[in-house]
């Protein structure tokens, strides 16, 4: 089976790598404190969940939907755009306004111990959850180990198996691994992701 590096190699020498870097350049560009917190929202509803429905939801709630909508109306849109666990979503992303200056909260952290705030005081983000949000706000070194980044590191014998569950110790020791793939390739763990996701997808979503 041809490895996904190779595809990977390919892929920057087409058309995808321009699509790639618009994308990057737009995570840089992350500057509003309302939109990291809409983006920190978007990623709560990522969890168990298809990022086009996410996407979906945070087009329709908008910025100020995240900040000012009544709890049942974002648990009604939620539940509108198919999406499971509309009570405990909806819920999330209320309790989650006590920290909507999460731009100053996480000012002069670095990507690792931003990361360790959030999944602390974040309820319904996980490492995985919390290294998408990072990303997408402009921290490029972290790992964000989805279910298409597992299948695609099982199939090249990365790592042996699919975890059943991803604990600390367990994500850490994957993404040292996804880790030495961008620095092999030269790249940072964001660019090596969207080229990833684009491999199992064909599209690059944020």
């Amino acid at each position: 089976m041809k490895s996904f590096l190779d595809e990977i190699s390919k892929l920057r020498k087409t058309s995808i790598s321009k699509k790639v870097n618009k994308k990057l350049k737009e995570f840089k560009n992350f500057k509003n404190k309302d939109e990291w917190f809409s983006e920190m929202c978007f990623c709560l509803l990522t969890a168990n969940s298809k990022a086009k429905t996410a996407l979906n939801i945070q087009d329709e709630l908008g910025v100020d939907g995240f900040i000012k909508a009544k709890e049942i109306e974002i648990r009604n849109c939620i539940k509108r755009n198919k999406h499971r666990f509309h009570n405990n979503k909806a819920r999330y992303i209320v309790e989650a306004r006590s920290s909507c200056n999460i731009k100053d909260l996480l000012k002069n952290k670095s990507s690792r111990d931003a990361r360790e705030f959030l999944v602390k005081n974040i309820k319904g983000l996980g490492y995985k959850e919390a290294s998408h949000f990072l990303r997408n706000v402009g921290y490029f070194d972290l790992a964000i180990l989805d279910r298409h980044i597992l299948n695609l590191m099982v199939e090249d014998k990365i790592i042996r198996n699919k975890p059943k569950t991803l604990n600390k110790k367990v994500y850490f020791e994957i993404e040292n691994k996804f880790k030495d793939l961008a620095k092999k390739l030269k790249m940072s763990c964001a660019e090596l992701d969207l080229y990833m996701w684009y491999i199992k997808t064909k599209d690059i979503i944020k």
